[in-house]
């Protein structure tokens, strides 16, 4: 068996200077002017980021092993799954600022930037308090299964108006009332101003915020290596844009997959609360595999997934037409948002 590569800090630096090449790839050529990206086109480029995740799973398997290479897919399809609740609430923030759709990309790219950063200095603070305090997991874990809790029976709808951080910009800083191209600051009554872009990348900035103090827990829940938990956190974030504009167009048609989201949440706490670490009463360990965790997550997700198509299908076969039902929900309400931009 070959030595494991051990994880240097040219290894950190090389993967941050590729993401950057890939970021600059993306907004310097392939979409350096404003157009619609098409479903075809953002299917593509979400087969990309996850060829690319599983390649990146390849490597870490010959370099590291077989059991990081499961963690780290086990983290990046927990960040990927949760990610989608946050693609519905970015739907209606841009559907409640009216941003055309070709302005839409360039907010997400740079809203996606900035949560790396976030994420990043979140995750590297979370790896320095669980070396120190191991009993942090266990707080954790009850996070993660509140949080699920709370997803599933909370009702809350998102209302952009009445966030802290966009009365906040409006208290500090003039906002134009209008777009101007693809702009954040423009000039208005004779003076630089924020645009509605400005403030619907504040909006998502704060959702990402939001969502990732659930998701960077989860991920916790797989592994504390740090280099695991950011390399799967950035592949998920990194697919993000792509993946909005797969699902956005779809949105009605995944009534379930919050209830598998909650489940998800649930099952990774529990998971963290059960976990062997380095002082639990004996009694209080169940370890449970990587691989079984990585199934159930899998299996989770892609149950709600079915069940939401099969449940449209059979409305369209009843009714005769898509959504038709009494109990179907419009295209820009999928389903009840547990999660809130007001910050």
């Amino acid at each position: 068996m070959l030595a494991l590569v051990a994880i240097t800090y040219w290894h950190w630096i090389g993967f941050v200077c590729a993401v950057l090449v890939f970021l600059a790839l993306d907004l310097g050529v392939f979409h350096r002017r404003a157009h619609v990206v098409g479903f075809r086109e953002s299917l593509l480029w979400t087969a990309v980021w996850v060829c690319l995740a599983l390649l990146f799973a390849a490597a870490l398997r010959r370099l590291r092993g077989q059991t990081e290479s499961l963690q780290f897919l086990t983290g990046y399809l927990i960040e990927l799954s949760l990610s989608m609740d946050n693609v519905f609430v970015i739907a209606l923030i841009f559907g409640h600022f009216a941003i055309p759709a070709q302005h839409q990309h360039r907010v997400l790219f740079w809203g996606i930037l900035g949560a790396l950063v976030m994420r990043g200095v979140m995750i590297g603070l979370g790896v320095e308090l669980v070396s120190h305090l191991d009993w942090v997991l266990y707080v954790l874990g009850a996070l993660l299964v509140f949080s699920g809790i709370k997803m599933l029976m909370t009702r809350t709808e998102v209302d952009p108006e009445r966030s802290r951080v966009i009365r906040w910009a409006r208290k500090f800083y003039p906002v134009a009332p209008e777009l101007d191209e693809q702009k954040f600051v423009t000039i208005w009554k004779g003076q630089r101003a924020l645009t509605p872009l400005a403030l619907v990348l504040l909006l998502v900035e704060t959702t990402d915020l939001v969502f990732a103090v659930d998701s960077i827990p989860a991920v916790f829940a797989v592994t504390t290596k740090p280099f695991i938990v950011f390399t799967s956190n950035v592949f998920a974030i990194l697919g993000l844009r792509s993946l909005y504009f797969v699902l956005a167009g779809a949105i009605g048609y995944f009534r379930f997959l919050k209830f598998g989201l909650s489940i998800v949440l649930a099952f990774i706490g529990v998971k963290m609360l059960l976990d062997p670490h380095d002082n639990p009463p004996k009694w209080f360990q169940v370890d449970i595999p990587i691989g079984i965790s990585l199934i159930v997550v899998a299996g989770i997700i892609l149950a709600s997934i079915a069940a939401s198509v099969l449940s449209m299908w059979l409305e369209t076969r009843a009714d005769g037409r898509p959504g038709a039902g009494k109990n179907s929900k419009s295209a820009h309400q999928p389903y009840d948002q547990d999660d809130t931009t007001e910050s």
